[in-house]
């Protein structure tokens, strides 16, 4: 399969299809493709839906395979930012935010995962059910705004505000802390907990997230009163 990712600020991977090739997408992803291209929609198997429900994703997926000749199918990113591509490996799983993925090639297996750690669970909010790409083959990943990358080593750690973590490498391990002190966790407008990632491995933040956005712009939005 060959890919191009083009435009800015909302991109979108077009792929080039051998006859047989195969794709899979969250249901909506498409966003065109040539004639040719055969659509399937899939479940995954009973645990698989669950598991996509409990975290908020659709329960089906599509496949699409070229049929008899070369195809082409394309997917949009739905929010300002970027596309990676990312190579996915035996032993190199990636961990990202759950309305990440965009598109994959059929060795990729998609899963929720969970953090490890209870305060993560309670208040880790978006950082909390995250998705995990396993396997072998190659994924499409949508970032909200740029792509910052940093490299931890052994025990390194990188406080974050929640949200702003893409993806990371599955070797990080993510905890949720409360900010230290009564002054600062209530005047200090940075809300009452961070996200701690620990190293080793490389991590993606993505300077938009669309949460944030929705709440910058929320207090502009009229509530329908006079």
């Amino acid at each position: 399969m060959r890919y191009e990712i083009n435009g800015s600020p909302l991109p979108v991977a077009i792929c080039y299809l051998d006859p047989g090739e195969t794709i899979v997408c969250e249901g909506g992803a498409m966003s065109w493709m040539s004639a040719n291209m055969n659509m399937e929609t899939t479940g995954g198997g009973i645990g698989k839906m669950f598991s996509k429900a409990f975290s908020g994703e659709k329960m089906f997926q599509n496949r699409y395979t070229a049929m008899h000749t070369p195809g082409e199918i394309a997917f949009a990113s739905s929010f300002p930012g970027n596309i990676l591509a990312v190579e996915i490996q035996p032993g190199r799983d990636i961990v990202c935010q759950k309305s990440a993925f965009l598109a994959s090639t059929l060795g990729v297996e998609l899963s929720i995962f969970f953090q490890k750690k209870l305060g993560a669970g309670f208040f880790g909010g978006e950082g909390f059910i995250m998705q995990r790409l396993s396997g072998n083959g190659l994924a499409f990943i949508e970032i909200d705004g740029s792509v910052i990358e940093r490299q931890l080593g052994p025990g390194e750690q990188l406080i974050v505000d929640t949200g702003y973590v893409a993806m990371m490498d599955s070797t990080c391990s993510m905890d949720v802390q409360s900010v230290k002190g009564i002054k600062n966790m209530f005047l200090g407008g940075e809300g009452m907990f961070n996200t701690v990632i620990t190293g080793p491995g490389k991590v993606y933040l993505q300077t938009m997230p669309a949460s944030q956005v929705a709440a910058s712009i929320l207090p502009f939005i009229p509530t329908g009163g006079n």
